[in-house]
């Protein structure tokens, strides 16, 4: 629980009662590879921590699998419109890899909000940085062309996770293909 403990402190300076608050409703677990944590048509009743490894949230679409979103070490996950209104998620959430992880129930995060307003400012801020994320991406599949949204993928996530996300799931987060992903790294490469 140590990184949760640091991302939390480089955002709001949390006293140790706080902190102890919080570590109160945290749950540990380690989940393998492809391990669902939630299927599309359940509701997202918990918001996860990455300790160590490689999450996913895609939903389907005419039958194939379109990712809307990577966490990686040291960030949260969830299903966040499935979780925030509990209803049924149209998403799925999924383990790329082995990771562990910290589950924090969402109804005793909201009670902990009620109770503490610098943990609900933690909250909100969390909340602000995912929404741009959102809209970044939404706003970069309209107007960049596919090799635009590659380079602003490379230079927006994670060096973990551009190296251990597998390529095809990438460019299915980008809208494209496998292939018109292969070609625009290959133009990279030799430019």
């Amino acid at each position: 629980m140590n990184a949760l403990y640091q991302v939390l402190q480089e955002e709001i300076a949390l006293s140790e009662k706080e902190w102890h608050t919080l570590r109160e409703i945290v749950k540990p677990k380690t989940i393998k590879a492809k391990t669902m944590l939630l299927r599309a048509g359940q509701i997202a009743r918990e918001f996860y921590f990455i300790e160590e490894g490689l999450l996913r949230v895609y939903h389907l679409e005419n039958g194939k699998e379109v990712n809307t979103y990577f966490s990686c070490d040291h960030q949260f996950i969830s299903t966040f419109r499935s979780m925030i209104t509990q209803s049924a998620s149209l998403e799925y959430l999924e383990a790329i890899e082995e990771s562990r992880i910290l589950c924090i129930p969402y109804q005793s995060l909201l009670q902990l909000y009620d109770e503490n307003p610098k943990l609900e400012r933690l909250g909100r801020t969390f909340a602000e940085k995912n929404y741009l994320c959102v809209i970044n991406r939404s706003s970069n599949l309209q107007t960049k062309t596919a090799k635009e949204r590659y380079l602003d993928f490379i230079e927006t996530h994670s060096p973990k996770i551009i190296r251990r996300v597998p390529q095809y799931q990438i460019a299915s987060y980008l809208g494209i293909e496998p292939e018109s992903l292969s070609r625009i790294r290959k133009q990279l490469a030799i430019s």
